[in-house]
């Protein structure tokens, strides 16, 4: 069992100093809002096939504990719980927690949301259906460290859901010179360019960590329409994985 530290201090200092503006879709996590429809369509679909669930019932996820680890202010914790899911959400900036339980709370959400980090709760034991690891890998300062600690959280047959930006030219001029310098959707240096990590070093990653990779699919973004889609062929920038822990 995993028990790495993998935390970047200064990665978690940026997102605590935004933590006030999770749920402004107007703020600095304006790109999350807008992307976050279509993540959820992914990860929910993903979810209800590995674990045969029908979505046209109510809360076809009753019954599944989901771990949602880099939770921040809870855009993914609260559509998982309103599907009927044990929801955890874990975060390493502790500004995130207080924002996401008042947001919950207002919501009438239950959902366990925590200060902690994905190699302590694996420390303690602690297992789950489902961990959601969603633009949080390029964060950390060791990404084998964090995928075995995600591994370690699951149950056997459980699914990880894992999403982060591609290292390429093309993600540089998107994803930095775009929504940082020219859109300025985010805080200048969010992102390092060079802690982006390409579809096939996270497949080996994943591997690595003890991990099957089962499907993966990019999330691409269309100024003209502006709006986002799945693409089963354009992982250029955006993309996500699934990958499941085998018995």
């Amino acid at each position: 069992m995993s028990t790495v530290n993998t935390i970047d201090p200064s990665e978690v200092a940026k997102f605590e100093a935004m933590a006030a503006e999770w749920w402004d879709v107007d703020g600095k996590f304006k790109p999350l809002h807008m992307l976050n429809p279509t993540r959820l369509d992914y990860i929910v679909d993903q979810i209800a096939a590995e674990f045969a669930r029908d979505l046209s019932v109510n809360e076809p996820f009753k019954g599944l504990r989901i771990l949602d680890i880099g939770c921040g202010g809870g855009l993914l914790s609260e559509p998982m719980a309103r599907l009927g899911a044990t929801v955890v959400g874990a975060d390493a900036a502790a500004g995130n927690i207080p924002v996401a339980q008042i947001h919950a709370e207002q919501s009438g959400l239950n959902i366990d949301y925590r200060h902690t980090t994905a190699e302590a709760i694996a420390a303690s034991g602690e297992q789950f259906d489902v961990v959601l690891n969603m633009e949080v890998v390029e964060h950390v300062a060791d990404p084998l460290g964090f995928l075995t600690a995600c591994k370690d959280l699951l149950k056997d047959n459980g699914l990880l859901l894992c999403s982060t930006i591609n290292r390429n030219p093309k993600s540089y001029l998107m994803a930095i010179i775009g929504a940082e310098h020219i859109m300025r959707w985010l805080p200048k240096g969010t992102h390092e360019w060079d802690k982006f990590i390409t579809p096939d070093e996270l497949y080996e990653l994943i591997n690595s960590a003890g991990l099957t990779p089962v499907d993966r699919k990019g999330f691409v973004f269309n100024p003209l329409k502006w709006s986002w889609s799945i693409s089963s062929r354009d992982l250029s920038v955006n993309y996500v994985t699934a990958s499941i822990k085998n018995p």
